[in-house]
């Protein structure tokens, strides 16, 4: 196995993004000392079979390229996971050369730092950049400027530590065409904030305030071109890796005839980082 990713149970981040859907399964408070490590410890018997490691004696999983930790809201906020807990947790994930956290760009510091010292491989930090355009990301509650991203991204390029952004495809109060030229615009600013890596989003709904903005009229989710259309202008940046996210993909794309072949296309530009020429289907026409 290469890469896996952990997602762990945790309380609801504070900050509360318009779009944001991470509150589901979280607890009413913060969990206990001790409570990540041993979520960790938990899924990592689960992710593949034991090996002994030859430093240690120790059983543990295959080496893995790159271990995300995911916890519905930021690594860094201290109610979420106790500084205390870094130590345990950097020796249970020590076999990965690569470990992720996400982190709201007000919250990257000195924590980061803590992490990055402890760690065996090397720490990424993805932040939630979502979208540059001024007018909107204010109104997504994210409760950060583009300074805010810049000094982040600033932090951990001095640090060493690599970057990575997420970024919305068509958030709310945009049109289909506006939504792939602004998460276009997007990942050029992070990539020239230093990301090496961007992953693209297809707003999705499923929160409740997305389904008020949808009878409002001012969201209607991406269509699968959208997506489609932006990884592949975004690939053609060549300023780092662009991704495409393909979860529960099937929901932005109205045709059945050609959904599998264009997912297929997706995944393929995802892991080769260039473009394939799209699937044409006479039934849609690409929608």
């Amino acid at each position: 196995m290469e890469s896996a990713v952990i997602l762990l149970t945790n309380k609801e981040c504070p900050w509360r993004c318009l779009m944001c859907d991470l509150w589901k399964n979280t607890t009413t408070q913060s969990v206990p000392r001790g409570a990540i490590p041993a979520q960790i410890a938990y899924a990592l018997k689960e992710l593949t079979a034991p090996r002994i490691d030859p430093n240690t004696k120790k059983r543990c999983p295959s080496a893995l390229a790159q271990l995300k930790l995911y916890n519905s809201g930021s690594f860094f906020d201290s109610a979420a996971i106790p500084l205390e807990d870094y130590r345990t947790i950097a020796e249970k994930v020590s076999f990965a050369k690569n470990v992720i956290v996400e982190s709201h760009p007000r919250l990257v510091g000195e924590r980061a730092l803590r992490l990055q010292g402890l760690l065996a491989g090397s720490l990424e930090v993805a932040m939630g950049l979502e979208t540059i355009h001024p007018e909107i990301l204010p109104r997504l509650n994210k409760k950060f400027t583009l300074d805010h991203f810049v000094q982040a991204a600033e932090f951990l390029r001095k640090a060493g530590i690599a970057m990575r952004a997420f970024i919305l495809v068509k958030p709310p109060f945009m049109d289909e065409n506006e939504g792939v030229e602004w998460a276009v615009r997007s990942a050029e600013f992070a990539f020239r904030c230093g990301a090496t890596a961007v992953s693209l989003i297809p707003t999705r709904s499923g929160n409740g305030a997305m389904e008020r903005l949808m009878e409002a009229g001012e969201f209607v989710p991406p269509r699968l071109s959208s997506l489609e259309r932006a990884l592949k202008r975004g690939l053609a940046l060549r300023a780092g890796r662009v991704f495409a996210d393909t979860w529960e993909l099937q929901q932005f794309a109205f045709c059945s005839r050609c959904f599998d072949a264009r997912k297929k296309r997706l995944e393929e530009m995802n892991l080769s980082q260039r473009a394939i020429p799209a699937f044409e289907c006479p039934a849609c026409d690409g929608e």
